[in-house]
């Protein structure tokens, strides 16, 4: 037992003497339990419900405050121009756009029946079903009010039927069909952990086995360093990338709606983003241990901060604003609308600019971090 005590004694002396493992040990699992806490959910709340007013009566105006009343939309008014609609779709401004149509009042007053139109991103079939869910509930609590309002019927043999009636259509995945939405994203996280783990063990693994020394007295500068670290692994990840597609495409049958081309330009430029954040966590890092442990927070708060298994909206605001800065995020949308959707490079240029300039960032960070270690 005195031995057994011993080398506890050693191995704890030796864990708190290094304070990158008491770092790793304490920090990153409580960061990661107060972040990943508040994405990680399955709640649809204030969801960005589009309404189309084409009566604008009384009737028509309490049921939109109906809607606002609650704390599940956030109604924005919109024209009834049909390709406006479509453009708050494709750009996912709206979830769902709900069309009251002319003659609403009308209709309620004298047919004693109305129909609204509500039209679905389908595209996430689980949370279009939350949507319409949300939609009918309210609107036919509006329904049932409307009709303890209403007068009965003269005659005894009318028998009345709800006032109001939802009709739903589901837009870019009328099937829902799951595959659809997710396996673009699951590629795209593979290709991240991937690309992110080979890269963030590379440089390590130099130290480690003391080849950078060796290439550090060589005349090459750090940008070209960098840049031949990169490149390799950047063809390869751009092959998986392909195959993926390619096997998506065949093996579950996922949309090609947009360009092909745009999915890999779009692809180049977010795998620079991806594998310089590993060849930077690389530069910080003296063993491949240290490596894995960084490397596997990142992708952690990466793909659950990324929308990619839960809606980003539903997140807290500060959530949110911290998901604008995920690569993944942007790139998962880019894909979804590309190829699910049928977007054009014209919706996606914005979020494509937006990761070369954390290409470029990420890139200028990791030479800047090798020089320190150079030196």
């Amino acid at each position: 037992m005195r031995t057994i005590f011993f080398l506890v004694r050693k191995e704890f002396l030796q864990i708190f003497r290094d304070r990158a493992t008491v770092f790793q040990i304490f920090f990153i699992p409580v960061m990661q339990l107060l972040i990943l806490s508040h994405a990680a959910t399955f709640d649809v709340t204030r969801t960005t419900l589009a309404v189309v007013d084409d009566d604008r009566s009384t009737s028509s105006a309490r049921l939109i405050m109906r809607l606002e009343g609650g704390e599940r939309f956030r109604i924005v008014r919109a024209s009834s121009d049909a390709r406006g609609v479509e453009e708050l779709l494709m750009d996912r401004q709206a979830k769902a756009v709900l069309r009251i149509p002319r003659d609403f009042e009308r209709d309620l007053t004298r047919a004693r029946h109305a129909t609204v139109q509500l039209q679905i991103n389908a595209e996430e079939g689980a949370v279009a079903g939350i949507v319409q869910t949300g939609v009918q509930s309210v609107v036919a609590a509006f329904a049932r009010d409307l009709s303890l309002a209403m007068p009965a019927p003269v005659s005894a043999r009318v028998v009345r039927a709800a006032p109001l009636e939802l009709r739903a259509q589901g837009w870019f995945n009328p099937t829902r069909d799951y595959k659809h939405y997710m396996v673009p994203a699951i590629m795209v996280s593979l290709v991240t952990i991937i690309g992110l783990l080979l890269t963030a063990q590379n440089i390590a693994r130099e130290k480690e086995i003391g080849t950078l020394e060796q290439l550090n007295v060589t005349p090459i500068t750090k940008t070209q360093f960098i840049a031949g670290k990169l490149i390799p692994f950047w063809i390869l990840a751009l092959l998986i990338f392909a195959i993926g597609l390619a096997l998506g495409r065949v093996a579950f049958g996922i949309p090609m709606r947009g360009s092909v081309p745009l999915i890999f330009v779009s692809a180049a430029v977010y795998l620079v983003v991806t594998l310089g954040t590993g060849l930077w966590i690389s530069t910080f890092t003296n063993t491949q241990q240290q490596t894995m442990f960084v490397a596997f927070f990142i992708i952690m708060i990466y793909l659950l901060m990324s929308g990619l298994f839960t809606p980003v909206e539903s997140m807290p605001r500060w959530a949110q604003l911290v998901a604008e800065a995920n690569p993944v995020r942007h790139f998962v949308w880019i894909m979804r609308a590309v190829l699910v959707r049928g977007a054009g490079f014209e919706l996606v240029a914005a979020r494509l600019a937006g990761l070369a300039v954390g290409g470029v960032a990420i890139l200028a960070l990791a030479v800047r971090q090798y020089s320190k270690q150079a030196h």
